[in-house]
């Protein structure tokens, strides 16, 4: 499992022509990817990074909060084009990435045990739908977390 998280001010995905939209405030907005490996404990284990991650200011100007200590919001948005390789030409290739059938059923489940860290409900975006994320990235932060090598 591959993530993107930015530190955000505030968030959204819209699917247009549906009315599908999901809002965040201040928070982090984590961009997720699959792949067929991926199992329950990456995706535990990517949550609760993810929740516990220290990049909001303390008191002291200090990135020393997490979310959770914020009372931050999460919006989940699944991007399979983490999972890019660019070894071959110009255009991309995306064998990496799981195929719905996998990935949808990784992505609800990673979506819930964000939930169950941060304590309530994360934004979520739609699965295979084209969405139109717009943010407004705190910092920049920008942090890359891939679950199979524990970074």
């Amino acid at each position: 499992m591959r993530t993107v998280i930015q530190r955000v001010k505030n968030a959204r995905v819209d699917i247009p022509d549906t009315g599908y939209s999901s809002f965040i405030g201040k928070g982090l907005l984590v961009l997720a990817a699959f792949v067929d490996e991926d199992t329950e404990a990456d995706l535990e284990w990517t949550a609760r990074k993810i929740a516990a991650l220290r990049i909001f200011d303390d008191e002291n100007g200090v990135m020393n909060l997490s979310v959770k200590d914020t009372g931050g919001e999460i919006l989940v948005v699944s991007q399979f084009t983490l999972y890019a390789s660019t070894v071959k030409g110009n255009r991309p290739s995306y064998i990496r990435a799981a195929k719905p059938d996998v990935a949808v059923p990784l992505y609800e489940k990673f979506c819930m045990k964000v939930d169950a860290e941060l304590g309530r409900t994360a934004g979520r975006g739609v699965f295979g739908a084209d969405m139109k994320v717009s943010l407004l990235n705190d910092g920049p932060v920008t942090i890359i977390i891939d679950s199979k090598i524990k970074e």
